[in-house]
């Protein structure tokens, strides 16, 4: 699976910076269109298994990034997110919000000021009233069709009635709904509303240069503040990534050292994204590729199978299975086949992250 991640953020956060940053690309930072990057997925386990095998293609997972654009100011007079472009952000598996923090004054920053907790709070605001608005909305429909309902329709209406009733009563209490604590079944039955507070948050605080030295202090003590369920904060100099994301990659890790950063931002970005929604990595070995596949954590055989091709579902029969780990120490297949590190799996085996797998299939 492609993982969506929408980019959000008040104007001149640096929204398309970051996303330049985390894409490579080299998107207009004053367009008004959204943007959409594709980046792969950082996964040192691929290149092992290629030299192993002597595959000469590597296909990574990939995180598709839409940068949403510049938005005109709403019912805080910051509007994140202009109403013409909601269709492309509820579409998103997670949401990335840009806060500023660097100084620059050839940006002025919209408020006048810079102030990260202020503008989180904003975030948080403007996704509440984008989900309030849809319940009103749905919530005045309700009442409109309940007075020509049959009795089992009333029965159903009543009952998403109070659903969003509970739901609309957290939001106006400032609280976002993946921070609500509802059960698997009623987040089930919210998901076709694609709330925008219900999406996994990662809040990206957009630094400057000069801020790098205090970058690990400044993450952890934000992070103690706005942390909450579903919701993490990193730190990033979304300017010097992008910057480096133009680079060769030996250039590019070389300034890195030069400048004690320990990682590509884009690693750290998406690392964070696949915990945050709970997925995990399994690998196919073909005829001439090693290949990475994203699904959710707790993802049975037979649907794991599905992600490669709907005919593996479809006519299942077993899977063979070994963990990445195992396999590099046997050596080849054949010897982790002698040491019974290869096993045989059913449809409802729980795919575990870094197994390789060969899917048997007969359609």
């Amino acid at each position: 699976m492609t993982v969506d991640i929408g980019i959000i953020g008040l104007p001149k956060s640096g929204k398309t910076t970051v996303f330049n940053a985390l894409s490579g690309g080299k998107a207009d930072t004053l367009s008004v269109a959204p943007n959409i990057g594709v980046a792969k997925v950082p996964e040192t386990r691929l290149k092992v298994l290629a030299q192993m095998f002597g595959k000469k293609k590597i296909i990574p997972a990939e995180v598709r990034y839409i940068d949403i654009g510049a938005s005109a100011p709403g019912v805080t007079g910051k509007q994140l997110i202009a109403s013409h472009l909601l269709n492309e952000v509820s579409k998103a598996d997670a949401l990335l919000g840009v806060v500023r923090s660097f100084t620059d004054d050839r940006i002025p920053h919209v408020s006048g000021s810079i102030d990260v907790g202020r503008d989180i709070a904003t975030l948080d605001l403007e996704l509440a009233f984008s989900d309030l608005a849809i319940i009103e909305r749905r919530l005045e429909r309700i009442d409109i069709s309940l007075k020509a309902a049959k009795p089992q329709e009333r029965q159903a209406m009543a009952k998403e009635q109070e659903m969003l009733g509970k739901v609309k009563s957290g939001l106006e209490k400032e609280l976002p709904i993946r921070s609500m604590g509802l059960t698997p079944d009623e987040l089930r039955a919210l998901s076709n509303y694609q709330f925008l507070s219900a999406k996994p948050l990662l809040i990206v605080v957009n630094i400057g240069e000069e801020q790098l030295p205090q970058a690990a202090k400044m993450e952890t003590d934000l992070s103690a503040r706005f942390s909450r369920p579903h919701c993490r904060l990193i730190t990033l100099c979304g300017k010097l990534e992008m910057e480096l994301s133009q680079l060769e990659e030996a250039d590019a890790t070389k300034f890195r050292a030069e400048m004690g950063l320990k990682e590509p931002g884009l690693d750290r970005v998406i690392r964070q994204s696949y915990e945050l929604l709970e997925l995990i990595s399994f690998f196919t070995i073909g005829t001439d590729e090693v290949k990475a596949w994203s699904i959710p954590n707790g993802m049975p055989a037979v649907k794991a199978a599905g992600k490669v091709h709907s005919d593996m579902e479809r006519g299942f029969i077993r899977a063979e299975v070994i963990d990445h780990h195992d396999l590099v120490r046997s050596g080849n297949m054949a010897e982790a086949r002698r040491r019974g590190l290869l096993r045989l799996e059913g449809k409802n085996y729980v795919v575990k992250d870094g197994d390789v797998i060969n899917f048997l299939f007969n359609v």
